[in-house]
């Protein structure tokens, strides 16, 4: 009886690791979603259209991206708790960086996509009004004016996405710096005490 339990114990144990083993991360379902998305014919046959491939992709790793979301997830938060202060400000850091630079990217596709929508919209209007010559030349100065609004406007999102990230990366910094100091001098106290406690242990 304590054998079977123990057996069923270990074969337990090893069906959990087994488990944790096939367990993908975001890394691993990125590199199966290329590897569909570029592999070629089976034996020797043309490759598939690169729009079926990505679909067929899609359907393979889609399933697998809450399961390898939430292993990333756990696995870096307990490599920050493994750490020290530091380890946990560079992940801080690093993740703020990056979603400042996703942040800065969404509203870059957002005006992007607006502008396609209005670009298709005003030269269906000008393909309109190609007969009145007054008609198409307002719709050539609206258009050169958008031109340059959406211009200004990536100018300025870049700009200011930039300028976050590099104030991100000061403040880190100097955080990081303090930190140190601070750990430093931590360090330094309890070396004192341990040598003062020594010292009266020598004395008495």
């Amino acid at each position: 009886m304590v054998d079977m339990d123990g057996s069923d114990e270990v074969n337990g144990t090893i069906e959990i690791e087994s488990a944790t083993a096939d367990e993908k991360t975001l890394y691993g379902v990125l590199r199966g979603f290329v590897a569909g998305v570029s592999e070629a014919g089976a034996g020797g046959d043309p490759p598939k259209p690169i729009s079926s491939r990505i679909r067929a992709s899609l359907a393979k790793t889609a399933p697998e991206l809450r399961g390898a979301s939430e292993k990333s997830a756990h696995d870096l938060l307990r490599w920050t708790r493994q750490g020290s202060p530091l380890r946990a400000l560079l992940v801080v850091s690093v993740g703020t960086i990056m979603l400042l630079a996703l942040a800065g990217l969404s509203v870059f596709m957002l005006f992007f996509v607006a502008s396609i929508l209005n670009a298709v919209i005003i030269s269906a209007l000008m393909s309109l009004a190609a007969a009145g010559g007054f008609l198409a030349l307002f719709f050539a100065c609206l258009t050169a004016i958008y031109i340059g609004a959406f211009s200004i406007a990536v100018f300025v999102i870049s700009a200011t996405t930039f300028t976050a990230i590099i104030a991100v990366t000061i403040a880190t910094g100097w955080i990081g710096f303090f930190l140190i100091i601070w750990m430093a001098a931590k360090k330094s106290m309890g070396l004192t005490k341990q040598l003062l406690s020594v010292g009266r242990w020598t004395k008495l």
